[in-house]
């Protein structure tokens, strides 16, 4: 469903992005992992046109999509959900919320889409006519999520989703990213805690300065020696 190629790209002339090649199929939930500062958010950023890449080749649903814009992208269902949430906190979660179903696919399904996300999560429902301001943090994290489902999306890529969260509502969030997944969603997932999100995932990455250095499953994963002891804590 999403093929990443060889893609390189830079900050003015820091090279960040090295040559990663990453994959996702239809229906998988991948992560990437690794330390922070060595390029895991600049790839969600380049795959879903918020920068540009210098040289590779990105394709989604069968289609290239280098150098289309953010909306193009958002509107053929890949949605970019960021660390710091993006929201508007002087608006309403259901503003906020309707913010995401802007393309005329969307707002044609948004009753639907709506009663999904409160469905995902039912504090969005009950705090629907209060100021995103007001939400705690993992509050504010499900209504980032929540407005990404808003806009039809078939594939979320996911920035850090459990950063700043407590560890009960941290597993609340993964829990819920695993059940959109089995939905029928795919989903991409920069994270740092490995441990608990890599039992869910059908694949991880391993990315450092720059590079995809590990590739597999959650079995592969913990018979890699580095990928255990620095990552995994093991």
């Amino acid at each position: 469903m999403l093929e990443v190629d060889q893609v390189n790209a830079c900050y003015g002339e820091f090279h960040v992005l090295k040559d990663v090649s990453v994959r996702v199929s239809e229906g998988e939930l991948v992560v990437i992992f690794g330390p922070n500062g060595h390029g895991k958010s600049t790839l969600l950023k380049t795959i879903c046109g918020l920068l540009p890449s210098v040289s590779g080749r990105i394709t989604f649903d069968g289609q290239p999509i280098t150098g289309l814009s953010a909306e193009k992208i958002v509107e053929m269902g890949l949605v970019y959900i960021a660390e710091d949430r993006h929201l508007f906190p002087g608006m309403t979660v259901l503003q906020n919320l309707k913010l995401g179903a802007y393309t005329p696919h969307a707002r044609a399904k948004e009753a639907e889409n709506l009663e999904y996300v409160f469905q995902l999560f039912p504090k969005l429902k009950d705090r629907l006519n209060k100021n995103a301001s007001t939400l705690s943090g993992g509050e504010a994290r499900m209504l980032a999520i929540g407005r990404g489902l808003m806009s039809q999306a078939k594939f979320l890529a996911i920035d850090e989703p459990s950063l700043g969260l407590s560890p009960i509502v941290r597993r609340d969030v993964f829990r819920t990213i695993k059940e959109i997944n089995t939905g029928g969603i795919s989903i991409l997932l920069v994270e740092q805690n490995v441990a608990r999100i890599a039992e869910m995932a059908d694949r991880t990455y391993l990315m450092e300065d720059g590079r995809i250095v590990f590739e597999g499953g959650k079995d592969e994963a913990l018979k890699d020696e580095h990928v255990r002891e620095v990552f995994l804590g093991i």
